[in-house]
């Protein structure tokens, strides 16, 4: 594994976290909660945002309009079943989900899944530091190249570790915020 190839992994790591925190509730509607959301349309599992027009009309709604409203009852039904934690409110046409008021229990619950969510975006980019490393010594071993080189490579390796752990810490920082503040 190259360095450029261990950095882009690295990047997608952080972008899967921040996935990850968007799919966290905080205090106001956004469409990127039902993200995760997967409808049984026609035996297949399909992601709701490729279903249906998904809208915040204000800070305490998310309104879905299925494009095939015979849909409209298998859209709740997956909203239901989820872990989103709303329940859908059908009206014939359109799904409203309501976003109560985060009760503090409901914050901490919150920040610890966001905790978590950070702690395996670091793991990961962990792992894929400790593949390089392995690779580089691989490559060291096999003398193709030298010790001076490998050390370097391991430096700068390590360094980028760090820059993206700490973009990972940022985002965890910017999520407890966002859930925290009412």
């Amino acid at each position: 594994m190259k360095l450029a190839e261990a950095e882009s992994t690295m990047q997608k790591t952080v972008e899967s976290t921040q996935r990850a925190f968007n799919t966290i509730r905080t205090g106001r509607a956004n469409a990127s909660l039902l993200d995760k959301v997967l409808v049984d349309y026609y035996g297949s599992p399909t992601s709701l945002k490729s279903l249906a027009n998904i809208s915040t009309p204000d800070a305490t709604t998310i309104l879905i309009q299925p494009y095939d409203r015979s849909s409209l009852n298998i859209v709740e039904k997956a909203i239901s079943l989820s872990d989103v934690g709303l329940t859908p409110n059908n009206d014939g046409s359109v799904i409203r989900l309501n976003i109560p008021p985060l009760t503090s229990d409901r914050r901490k619950e919150f920040v610890k899944m966001a905790s978590k969510y950070a702690e395996e975006g670091r793991v990961a980019i962990r792992n894929i530091r400790r593949d390089a490393i392995d690779s580089i010594r691989k490559q060291e071993k096999n003398t193709e190249i030298s010790e001076d080189e490998a050390r370097d490579q391991q430096d700068k390796l390590q360094k980028l570790t760090n820059k993206y752990t700490a973009r990972v810490d940022e985002l965890l920082a910017e999520k407890e915020k966002d859930i925290t503040t009412v």
